[in-house]
This record gives structure tokens, C-alpha cells and sequence, in this order.
């Protein structure tokens, strides 16, 4: 007879990662944190596990090196150095190709240490309005503004959350990731810079806005002051992430409490710049994750599959695997799902690099894709899905292949 607290946890699993698919439940008003929020409820609801085994199924390091993170990106965009480097940028004497890699390599460089999403929130807005203020058509930098923030995260373990929870869960050595993920992300970001060359030789130039575009709420007067203490604890913990064994979530703690001794910003301010949405998601899917996997179907089925000749744990099944639930789930369930097959050192890359570079494919594949289309939007510039897709397909598809190749490479060296 089926053990009733196992049909409980899958009956909750399927629901919501259904949720997670569909972006939240039909007739109900609920999006992907809602539903995993609500899952963790109903996990502990109907005493599958108790309020302390919930508790402990929550990675407690992943969440403090998540919040710490917020707060430096809060830090930051208090400060007004997210808008003051885009207004820089486009204030440069140079062609719209030349513009355009350096808006890459620029957002690529930020999202490898402050948080993807955060980068786009800030830089969006006021990149689409320098743009039209140079005649310029915004579309191909927004899109090269998404693509790249994606990208460029997948160089580091703290680029997204969910390479922050890989790292976590699999104790990856910081310094040793960053060296294994540089060349497949170099390599994308020049891909991308290709495969954008020809939207800008194609698109007709706007006209210029006729009124000056208002400020966007996440813009902020530049301080100097402010900015520098986000760079300087930023530095500093990249330092002690690559030389030195301090635990990440406890050194980028000391760091937030540190940038949160202001006299300048009060705390409820950078508070409210905490995505505490994401940080639910995380708490949810610990939760329900953590049920299924304490009811032993998970390694059931890994075992099961390996039985059958697909070893998940191997770099081909594993990439695929997270190709198609990333794209599916969204990344960061796709990863909590897929962690416990994770084997052998190849798998925290492939996981971290798949993950994340899949989300360029669609508009709905990564948050940082919904955020510019959003910004774009506000200031009246359309980009469809059928747009986004023309560039993102491609992208996705080049940049998946060089991370393939360069993992296959990496598995028989």
C-alpha cells in the first residue's frame, strides 16, 4: 500500500511545479512564489514534515549570501552608479557597433558580481533613453543589454541566485569556477556582439523622443561616496572568495551589516530594495523539495534512470536534463530539482553554465529578459516575443554549443 505521506508530497510537488511552469496556478491569484510558498504550507500543513524539518530543509548559507548580495546591489543603486555608468557609456564618441560591445562587456562585467536582475532593473530605463536621445534604436541594446546580463553571470557563483546555490550546495572553490567558466562566457559574449551587428545596420534610426523622458523611479543623483563603499565591500569580498577559506555567506553578511552602518541611507531604505519574492521562492522550494527528497523517490528515480542506461549524473544526460527544465521550470527549480544527481566535478559547471545561458531563449525564460521588456514598454518601445526570439534563439543556440563543447572538453581532458 502507498505510503499516505508519499502521496501527499508528490500530490504537492506536481502542483507546484506546475506552478512554476505555467508562471502560477489557473483562477488564482498566485505567481511562482505564491505557489511555492503555498506548497511549503501545505508540506507542513499536513505534518509531512515538522515547522523544524521545514526549517532545516532551507539551505540557511544560499539565503544569507542571497540577501547580503541585495543589500550590496541595494547599496549600489541608492548610490545612482548603475544609471551614472550607463550615462557614461552612451556619452562615448563611438559608431552603434562599437557602443554596443561596450554595453556588453560592460553589463557582462556587472552581472558577474552584482545580481543580473538588479543590472537590468537600473540600466534599462536609462539605456533606452540614451538611445533614443542619440537617434539610435533602442531595441538591439536592450536585447543586448538582457542577453549579456545573462551571460556575464554565468561567469561567477554569485552572478544569480542560482549560481549561488550551486556554489553553495556544492562547495565549488570560487577562483577554480571563475577560470572554468570564463572562456564558454567570453566566447558567448562575442557571439552575441555578432549576432546583434546585423539588427543595427538593418533598423531604421527613431526620431528623437519629442519631451525629455522623466527620471525612472530606480534613478538616483549619483554620490560618489555612497557608490565607492558598494564597490569597496564588492572588492573586497571577491577577494576573500578567491584567497581565502572564510565561509562566502558569512564574509558577504559582515559585509551587508557593514555598508548597512550608514548615516546617509536609512535602513528601510535599502530594505525595500530586498527581493524578498526570490527569497521565498527559495524558502518554498527548499521546502518541497526537501519533502520529496526525504521520501526517497528522488533517488528512485535517478537510480531507475541510470538502470536504464541515463546516468543524470554523466555531462551529456546532465545538460540536457537542465536545457530542457530550465526552460521549463525556470532555472532556479530546475536546479534545486536536478542538485541531487549533481556528480563529479563537471557538474556544478555544466549546471551553473546551462542554467543560465538557457534563459536567453525566450522572453519567459529569465527574469532579467522580463525586466527589459518591461522598462522597454513603460518608455513606449515594443518588443515582442517574436523579436526577442530572433535574437535570442540564436544566441541561446551559440552560446549552449560553445558551453557544450567546452564542457565535453573539459570531461575527457
Amino acid at each position: 500500500m502507498p505510503n499516505p505521506d508519499h502521496l501527499i508530497v508528490l500530490a504537492v510537488f506536481a502542483v507546484v511545479y506546475l506552478g512554476m511552469i505555467l508562471g502560477g496556478l489557473p483562477h488564482l491569484h498566485l505567481d511562482r512564489t505564491g505557489v511555492a510558498l503555498l506548497g511549503a504550507i501545505a508540506i507542513v500543513g499536513f505534518e509531512v514534515m515538522t515547522p523544524e524539518a521545514a526549517a532545516q530543509a532551507v539551505h540557511l548559507p544560499t539565503i544569507l549570501l542571497l540577501f547580503s548580495f541585495m543589500v550590496i546591489s541595494a547599496q549600489l543603486r541608492l548610490g545612482g552608479f548603475y544609471a551614472h555608468v550607463t550615462r557614461q557609456i552612451a556619452a562615448l564618441p563611438l559608431g552603434p557597433a562599437a557602443l554596443l560591445a561596450v554595453v556588453v562587456a560592460a553589463v557582462a562585467l556587472l552581472s558577474a558580481v552584482f545580481s543580473n536582475d538588479v543590472v537590468c532593473l537600473a540600466v534599462a530605463p536609462v539605456l533606452a533613453d540614451a538611445c533614443l536621445r542619440r537617434r539610435l534604436d533602442p531595441v538591439p541594446f536592450l536585447l543586448a543589454l538582457a542577453c549579456a546580463a545573462n551571460i556575464g553571470s554565468a561567469a561567477t557563483l554569485i552572478g544569480n541566485p542560482q549560481n549561488m546555490l550551486i556554489g553553495q550546495r556544492l562547495g565549488l572553490d570560487f577562483g577554480a569556477y571563475l577560470l572554468e567558466a570564463a572562456v564558454p562566457v567570453v566566447l558567448g559574449l562575442v557571439l552575441l556582439w555578432l549576432l546583434l551587428l546585423p539588427s543595427l545596420r538593418q533598423a531604421p534610426q527613431p526620431a528623437p523622443a519629442p519631451q525629455p523622458a522623466p527620471p525612472a523611479g530606480d534613478d538616483q543623483p549619483f554620490d560618489r561616496w555612497q557608490t565607492a563603499k558598494g564597490l569597496a565591500v564588492a572588492a573586497a569580498l571577491v577577494a576573500v572568495f578567491l584567497f581565502t577559506g572564510w565561509p562566502h555567506d558569512v564574509a558577504a553578511l559582515v559585509g551587508a551589516g557593514a555598508l548597512l552602518l550608514s548615516q546617509r541611507f536609512h535602513s528601510s531604505r535599502v530594505m525595500g530594495l530586498i527581493d524578498w519574492e526570490l527569497l521565498i521562492l527559495f524558502f518554498g522550494l527548499f521546502i518541497v523539495n526537501g519533502a520529496l527528497e526525504r521520501t526517497g523517490l528522488t533517488a528512485q528515480a535517478v537510480q531507475a534512470l541510470a538502470d536504464a542506461g541515463v546516468r543524470l549524473g554523466d555531462p551529456a544526460p546532465l545538460f540536457a536534463a537542465t536545457l530542457l527544465l530550465s526552460n521549463l521550470v525556470s532555472n532556479v527549480p530546475a536546479v534545486m530539482l536536478l542538485l541531487p544527481a549533481a556528480q563529479g566535478a563537471h557538474a556544478g559547471p555544466t549546471l551553473a553554465l546551462v542554467s543560465t545561458l538557457a534563459g536567453n531563449l525566450l522572453i519567459v525564460g529569465s527574469i532579467a529578459n522580463i525586466i527589459v521588456v518591461d522598462a522597454a514598454r513603460r518608455q513606449g518601445i515594443v518588443i515582442g516575443w517574436k523579436r526577442h526570439a530572433r535574437t535570442g534563439v540564436p544566441v541561446t543556440l551559440a552560446t549552449l554549443a560553445v558551453a557544450a563543447g567546452w564542457i565535453a572538453w573539459r570531461a575527457s581532458a
